[in-house]
């Protein structure tokens, strides 16, 4: 959803804070049971049991589903499953998104047509520069950045399922509008639902972000379908 690229994808370690522990009703209860046997234990108000760590893993995994100008809320894809899919190494998908991928491009370039990949898996930090740092440099206002850039925590590109492409012969048209008029959108358009990739933001899409004919998403298999369509279901419940 962006229209800079930074120039090398930065793969940063995820840093996860732990989920705080709630109190049980059961260990109300049996701070009520100690006051009355004691008369005037009210410290026991004040101590609660510690919780499985089952209990603690359990809540930290917890996803939010808040819509945040827009966007929905994602989590970083670990390192270790991302693969290359550029020549240098740099641009990375999920391996099942990777594979897919290559094999698309494989397809289209039986055809004349050349895809290559623009921009991948991109950290929380790299979004952080292309959100805030891009917005000041440009005087944008927030709402206006977010039509075209989604804050940090919220891009698809956290996900390591979307990917930027451009067409190879037609250099000119990277990230911008002007994609839809190449072979290499027409040819996505007509094959890429064959390998399991779709168009994230098209026209007067609900979500209210800028058209870009450049970005999917591969929903392949059981963990990008959930991650892509459970976030949207999620946040539409809990919207007023």
């Amino acid at each position: 959803m962006d229209q800079e690229i930074p120039v090398a994808e930065r793969l940063q370690p995820i840093t996860k804070g732990k989920a705080e522990p709630r109190r049980g009703r059961w260990a109300i209860a049996s701070s009520l049971v100690l006051v009355g046997l004691v008369g005037g234990g009210a410290a026991w108000f004040h101590s609660r049991p510690a919780e499985s760590p089952q209990a603690t893993e359990t809540a930290s995994m917890v996803t939010p589903t808040e819509n945040l100008l827009g966007h929905l809320p994602y989590e970083e894809a670990p390192l270790s499953q991302l693969t290359p899919v550029s020549a240098d190494g740099q641009i990375k998908l999920r391996r099942a998104a990777a594979e897919r991928f290559r094999a698309m491009v494989a397809a289209a370039q039986q055809e004349g047509v050349v895809l290559i990949p623009l921009s991948g898996f991109r950290s929380k930090q790299d979004q952080d520069y292309l959100f805030f740092r891009v917005k000041e440099q440009r005087a944008q206002g927030t709402r206006e950045r977010a039509l075209v850039s989604a804050p940090p925590g919220y891009s698809e590109h956290h996900t390591g399922y979307a990917i930027d492409i451009g067409d190879g012969q037609r250099p000119d048209t990277h990230l911008n509008e002007t994609f839809e008029d190449t072979p290499a959108f027409q040819w996505l358009q007509k094959n890429a639902a064959r390998f399991s990739f779709e168009l994230s933001f098209p026209r007067h899409n609900p979500q209210g972000v800028s058209y870009e004919p450049w970005h999917w998403r591969f929903v392949g298999d059981r963990h990008s379908l959930q991650t892509f369509y459970k976030a949207r279901q999620l946040t539409s419940r809990n919207e007023p």
